[in-house]
């Protein structure tokens, strides 16, 4: 993919000025030059032009706030003085797997006052006798050679570098807490939870409670409507009775009052 092409879908519908970081690893240059990347990218700290086919870094924009530059792995073999002139803050500055060759061609880079780490593995240049010494003699700004200081102590995560999102260490650690913040109240939502589900089966067990006494009560009920339906089927059956005998003594009491009026 060309260059210009990489730019304008790595914009995502942004403008330029939106822009901190902007990658074109392994996209395609045209005669090996930087294309498509203009000074409207005035807010941009972070740009990665790594195999590229780069040959000469003479097209690339004045980018004032551009702090790192990645250009490792093309052909760049002179012509850094425009890094001077185009990046006053250049902090960061990678060019490994470059086709840099002696100390003179480092030279330009004594105008970057503000370059503290500078990457050249895979360069020649590293193969001269006395090649870190050299280099720190050369450009005193620098803290670190390689990933390591003067004294070889090795570059620690603390030294300030821009991430490669475009952003510093002290955001990253406000995210942190900010997730921190969010889980303390997951955990608090959770426990909300865990007492609304305790209160709801509470609740659930007075129900049955009261259910229980609802059926007794209405079992005590039933069985005192009962016991009055008995009561009054045994006033029934005397009464009843009280017929049969009625009926069973009326012809006799006919036939005594037969037997009177024959007698008189």
């Amino acid at each position: 993919m060309e260059m210009k092409r990489r730019i304008h879908l790595e914009l995502r519908n942004r403008t330029p000025s939106d822009v901190r970081e902007l990658v074109l690893d392994n996209c395609r240059s045209t005669e090996g030059k930087i294309q498509g990347l203009t000074e409207e990218f005035v807010n941009l700290e972070f740009l990665s032009l790594i195999n590229v086919g780069l040959v000469s870094v003479a097209n690339l924009p004045k980018l004032a706030k551009l702090k790192k530059l990645e250009l490792s792995d093309n052909r760049i073999s002179s012509g850094l003085d425009v890094l001077a002139e185009k990046l006053p803050n250049l902090r960061h500055l990678n060019l490994s797997g470059n086709k840099l060759k002696d100390m003179s061609t480092l030279e330009p880079l004594k105008k970057l006052e503000n370059l503290k780490s500078l990457d050249l593995f895979n360069c020649e240049v590293t193969n001269l006798n006395d090649y870190r010494e050299s280099v720190f003699k050369l450009l005193p700004q620098l803290t670190y050679l390689d990933g390591y200081d003067i004294e070889d102590r090795e570059a620690s995560d603390s030294d300030g570098e821009v991430d490669g999102d475009g952003t510093d260490d002290d955001e990253d650690e406000e995210g942190e807490e900010e997730d921190d913040e969010d889980g303390e109240e997951e955990d608090f939502d959770e426990e909300e939870d865990d007492e609304e589900d305790e209160e709801e089966v509470e609740g659930e067990e007075d129900d049955d409670e009261v259910s229980g006494e609802d059926e007794e009560e209405d079992f005590a009920q039933d069985g005192e409507v009962d016991e009055e339906d008995d009561d009054d089927d045994d006033e029934d059956d005397e009464a009843d009775a009280g017929k049969g005998e009625k009926r069973k003594r009326d012809p006799e009491d006919e036939d005594d009052e037969d037997d009177d009026e024959d007698d008189d």
